[in-house]
């Protein structure tokens, strides 16, 4: 059982993280294998591997593929990366991967991965956001960067639980070292790298948030994850549930019934026992739409649920007595 954090020479970023990674824990020496360079860390269980000869967003099963070459059982992948935006505001970003929506279906897509594919979520998504969250504001650096999650998006197409760790979002960005230096805190704190006990490791009973709608970086789901401690699987956005046009007495058409079920589907592998249920971005949907997803969901017996209802079931993630626990 092997958590596997994959770093790509492609992508400066990925070095950064690399190389913090390597500085703030201790690893055994590289070996050159034949897909790549391979630290095992002196704990063991974690394993940082190096790609050279493609972008990470490209590295379809490589989870499948370092299974064979090392002989052991892949649990989980982090994957070590940049975030680029158009606002160039800077960011540390975690988001889970896939391309729900997206057709032709089975098509590869122009960043990796495949249209209409999803990838299982990391069951620490939640742990590593939380624990971002709280390193960046010891550390002073949520005054700079924006501490944030994104919605499930691109490749590469892999089939263990899987979360990308992103520094963003221009190129001066993607080489700080102190930038760096408090995702390699993060992950260190949350995989017990530093000897303490890991943190979001999935135990086999708990509640599971999917986040349907809003837009890319999901703020109301996102406060959702920060108030609580409710384990996350797929944030979809509004622009991966496509709908046909709305005519009065028919059927609602489109993908979305087929991205949400993928979401489903995807989650319960990562989170097997666990009870599923959904917070909506209302305000993000037209009333149609909205009800056609209640109604998706309720023949499914998947619950939906506001923000007050979670919170106030949940308490506040200190709680000992917490039924999300």
């Amino acid at each position: 059982m092997v958590t596997l954090l994959l770093a790509s020479s492609k992508d400066p970023a990925s070095m950064n993280l690399y190389n913090a990674m390597l500085s703030n824990t201790i690893w055994k020496k590289g070996i050159k294998m034949p897909h790549g360079i391979v630290h095992e860390h002196d704990l063991g269980q974690t394993h940082l591997l190096l790609i050279r000869d493609k972008h990470h967003i490209f590295a379809d099963n490589i989870d499948i593929i370092h299974e064979k070459h090392k002989n052991i059982q892949v649990d989980e992948v982090l994957v070590l990366s940049k975030h680029a935006s158009k606002s160039k505001i800077p960011a540390l970003c975690i988001h889970v991967i896939g391309l729900p929506g997206q057709e032709p279906y089975g098509e590869m897509g122009q960043s990796g991965g495949y249209k209409g594919q999803l990838v299982p979520p990391s069951t620490r998504f939640g742990s590593l956001f939380r624990s971002l969250c709280e390193i960046s504001e010891n550390k002073g650096m949520d005054s700079e960067f924006d501490i944030t999650i994104e919605s499930t998006h691109h490749g590469p197409y892999l089939t263990k639980p899987t979360a990308y760790l992103e520094i963003g979002s221009t190129e001066s960005h993607w080489i700080r070292q102190d930038a760096a230096e408090v995702w390699a805190l993060t992950i260190i704190q949350c995989l017990g790298l530093n000897g303490d006990k890991p943190i979001g490791e999935w135990k086999g009973e708990g509640y599971v948030m999917i986040g349907l709608g809003g837009g890319h970086y999901a703020p109301r789901h996102k406060s959702i994850i920060s108030k609580t401690d409710v384990w996350v699987g797929h944030i979809l956005a509004n622009y991966s549930l496509i709908f046909d046009d709305y005519i009065e007495g028919e059927k609602i058409s489109g993908s979305w019934q087929d991205s949400i079920q993928k979401s489903i589907e995807a989650t319960q592998i990562s989170f097997p026992g666990g009870n599923i249920f959904v917070h909506l971005d209302r305000k993000s949907f037209k009333a149609w739409q909205r009800n056609s997803i209640i109604s998706f969901l309720d023949k499914k017996n998947i619950p939906v649920y506001r923000l007050k209802e979670i919170v106030s079931l949940h308490k506040h993630k200190s709680s000992d007595d917490s039924p999300f626990n």
